[in-house]
């Protein structure tokens, strides 16, 4: 019995295990042993552990953090909380292999104890780059300490190489969650309305705007850009009582607070234009972007998912700056003239059209979730541990 333990800390990194975990749950001589902690426990954040518990999953352990302090003090204490309640739980479940994904603090701390416990680490999305978040650093780490990598393309797959990584343990093996779109049904638009308890406009825009950790003291003004941006273009127009932008709200980063707050307020204040969501989950928020005129914000997953319903992202500032960008993804600054430009561009009926029937998606390869499972049911677990840091023999140094 092989038995693999997942760790999850956000509604948006489960969205893209689930169809992964479930293929786990459902197969003999595996023991899924799922490890739920960060947001997935918090009210603030939309209590998400019971999303996995509906999905039919048995959660082994459960590790609350404190996050009532969104500073780098408040994120620091929540990571040593974190590494501690990693301990108890490696301790207690003894698994033969963990798997993790991304790039998120409570995921190094999960790392760095099963690492410490010699346990080997399966980690996915490794190699990616975004220049505006401290999540970039912690991803690398992540990559460092971990056994197996499972990329998202080729081009991260020579990057975690290029890290010292030997190329036998890295596979590029596309994005889960877009591989999960293709076969993924959503809800009608009157479904998602009622489950909503609103009306959505005809041509609504779902938003998720999340702090630049590498920009401290920027979250405000740049929120409030965005918020007039909206006000602007999206909301001048729109029908009272009748849902033009839905929000989802940022995750547990630094300044985290400000902008849930500065979205909350703004929300509360549009007349019913407007609507805020802890967490719309997995299939609701697919089922808002099959819907969806446009994904606007600074959220992975209008660069990874996106995409695949044909659907333009304008991605806002650098927070995800570096990262590979199919041909239905625009940027702009962080400013309010910027966005404005932006949100016209996004929302013309060129753009849109073009998405539609010509939109490509860089992380999409068929057969994702098949090709990472099968693997990990073959990987040579024994004496894995020691790695040979692999050395590229074409490349040189010759100066500083």
């Amino acid at each position: 019995m092989r038995k693999i333990c997942v760790v999850t800390g956000t509604r948006a990194e489960y969205g893209i295990l689930s169809g992964l975990m479930k293929r786990l749950k459902d197969t003999d001589g595996v023991c899924l042993q799922i490890v739920a902690t960060n947001m997935h426990l918090s009210a603030a954040y939309g209590m998400t552990v019971n999303e996995i518990i509906e999905d039919g999953f048995d959660v082994d352990v459960r590790i609350p953090l404190p996050l009532d302090d969104d500073s780098h003090c408040g994120t620091v204490k929540a990571m040593s909380v974190a590494m501690s309640g990693f301990a108890d739980a490696f301790f207690r479940l003894a698994p033969d292999l963990v798997l993790i994904l991304g790039d998120r603090y409570e995921i190094l701390a999960a790392a760095s104890a099963a690492m410490i416990f010699g346990i080997p680490v399966a980690h996915l999305h490794g190699g990616e780059i975004t220049e505006g978040a401290y999540d970039d650093s912690i991803r690398h780490a992540i990559t460092k300490l971990s056994t197996f990598h499972f990329t998202s393309t080729e081009e991260y797959r020579r990057r975690v190489i290029q890290m010292g990584e030997e190329p036998e343990r890295v596979f590029n093996a596309g994005s889960p969650a877009v591989d999960a779109i293709t076969h993924f049904t959503p809800m009608t638009r009157v479904e998602l309305e009622n489950s909503l308890g609103v009306s959505l406009a005809e041509e609504f825009v779902v938003v998720t705007f999340h702090p630049v950790t590498m920009q401290p003291g920027e979250a405000s003004l740049q929120t409030t850009a965005l918020l007039e941006a909206l006000e602007t273009v999206v909301l001048k127009d729109a029908e009272e009582g009748v849902v033009s932008v839905l929000f989802t709200m940022p995750n547990s980063d630094t300044e985290g607070r400000t902008v849930a707050s500065l979205v909350g307020d703004w929300c509360e204040e549009s007349v019913g234009r407007a609507l805020a969501v802890k967490s719309l989950g997995r299939d609701r928020y697919y089922s808002a972007l099959a819907h969806a005129a446009a994904v606007i914000g600074n959220s992975s997953s209008g660069i990874i998912e996106a995409p695949s319903f044909g659907i333009p992202t304008l991605d806002i500032g650098d927070r995800q700056k570096g990262r590979t960008r199919g041909n239905t993804v625009i940027g702009c600054v962080p400013e309010r003239d910027g966005i404005i430009s932006g949100l016209e561009r996004v929302l013309s009926a060129e753009v849109r059209e073009f998405c539609y029937n010509n939109g490509n998606n860089p992380y999409h390869k068929p057969g994702t979730v098949e090709f990472i499972h099968e693997k990990l049911l073959g990987l040579p677990l024994h004496r894995c541990m020691t790695k040979s840091f692999y050395d590229l023999d074409h490349f040189f140094i010759d100066k500083l």
